[in-house]
């Protein structure tokens, strides 16, 4: 089905928004289950029932920039946290599958000659000291709790409810009875073998979620959530996986490894589940707020509309492993950036103060083209996490050919 607006007195983001807001899309549910035939389905006269609010041309495009500047947000929080696994997952294949993770001098272990032992039991050599175990043997148990079926779930609550699906979230709830309350903790879907890193209070959805906690000091609970995401499971067909996840062998490291590895991902778990709940209070924020809009019940201003409002920081990981003395750095980017305007293709300054303190300029200014050069410096920093952790020695990131840092 294709909707198009058919003159130019209806804003064509306004009009999405519109088609797109959850009371909305809820009223169509209903009736869409309500109706005489075989199965749910939504027509187009259906559609022609709904009339929605038609403030004028520029109080709908008010409208629209702020919910567009709501939903840009919630897409960067999105981009930033795949970066941030990105970051660990090739960490963990750098350290405990290619076996390079820093020696005492600060050089990759493997390829300077570490001592390798063959393991029989995972038919390849492994740093010497390490060992290896089935998953079942460094798994601790957990209490059982309720598990909600889908018809309990809230749109909105105090709680998550996690389930094996692809959804990271998929409802909530305001019991606190059926919590499991251990975290960070790592679900593992039976049946989808779908795999969460959980830092949170949350309650389990319906059947197939094994919840996995490390028994094993040397498994830490993110090395654990990386170990099985990278797992090659059996897949039998439809079947429950979890028995065939618990006899696979693992690779365990030395603790102090193990202890490095957590010291340095923790922070960029600690990020990503932050950005999560950003996301959550976003989404509330806009779905509220645009019925309000919509309505009249609330007005718009003309700086809030052409604005929006950034507030993040930005961890970026150096790795450097020729110099033991500095393995790793961490840098934080913290922007307060108030009412930044819309829609700027001018170049950036070169460094990071001075376009700072240009931003901050423009911003009192009342320039109109700040926000998205600001953005552009953003996605140049969310760039430079994702591309140090690809590198192995001397990384660092230019900003318009200067260097913001450099791990020396």
């Amino acid at each position: 089905m294709v909707l198009r607006k058919y003159n130019n007195e209806v804003d064509l983001r306004y009009f999405y928004y519109c088609l797109t807001n959850q009371p909305f899309l809820d009223m169509l549910q209903r009736k869409a289950e309500n109706r005489i035939g075989s199965f749910p389905q939504i027509t187009f006269d259906l559609l022609s029932e709904y009339a929605f609010p038609v403030p004028s041309l520029s109080e709908q495009e008010k409208i629209a920039n702020i919910i567009f500047s709501l939903e840009h947000k919630i897409e960067l929080n999105k981009q930033i946290n795949d970066n941030l696994e990105a970051m660990a997952k090739q960490l963990y294949e750098y350290w405990f599958v290619q076996f390079d993770f820093p020696n005492e001098e600060g050089k990759p272990y493997k390829s300077s000659g570490g001592a390798m032992v063959w393991n029989e039991k995972l038919k390849r050599e492994i740093p010497q000291g390490w060992n290896n175990l089935p998953i079942s043997d460094i798994l601790d148990k957990y209490p059982t709790t309720k598990r909600y079926e889908t018809k309990e779930y809230l749109q909105i609550g105090k709680y998550p409810i996690i389930d094996q699906g692809d959804a990271y979230i998929v409802g909530f709830t305001n019991e606190n009875d059926n919590l499991l309350t251990r975290h960070p903790a790592v679900l593992f879907g039976d049946h989808s073998t779908k795999v969460k890193f959980l830092d949170f209070d949350f309650a389990r959805g319906a059947d197939g979620t094994q919840i996995l906690y490390s028994s094993n000091d040397a498994v830490s609970q993110y090395y654990l959530y990386l170990v099985v995401s990278a797992l090659q499971i059996p897949n039998p067909g439809y079947s429950r996986h979890f028995k065939y996840l618990k006899e696979l062998p693992i690779v365990i490291p030395s603790l102090s490894i193990a202890t490095k590895f957590v010291n340095i991902v923790k922070p960029l778990f600690e990020k990503w589940t932050k950005n999560i709940f950003n996301n959550i209070a976003l989404t509330k924020q806009r779905d509220e707020l645009l019925p309000l809009l919509m309505n009249g019940q609330a007005s718009v201003n003309y700086h809030l509309s052409a604005s929006t409002c950034i507030s993040f920081d930005i961890s970026v990981l150096f790795l450097n492993f020729t110099n033991g003395n500095s393995l790793y750095e961490t840098i934080s980017l913290d922007y307060q950036c108030f009412a930044l305007p819309l829609h700027s293709k001018e170049n950036t300054h070169g460094n990071i103060q001075d376009d700072k303190r240009h931003i901050q300029q423009r911003q009192r200014q009342g320039d109109k083209h700040a926000r998205e050069r600001f953005l552009a410096f953003f996605y140049k920093c969310t760039s430079t996490v994702h591309q140090a952790a690809f590198g192995n020695a001397w990384c660092y990131r230019g900003y318009k050919g200067k260097v913001i840092s450099e791990s020396k």
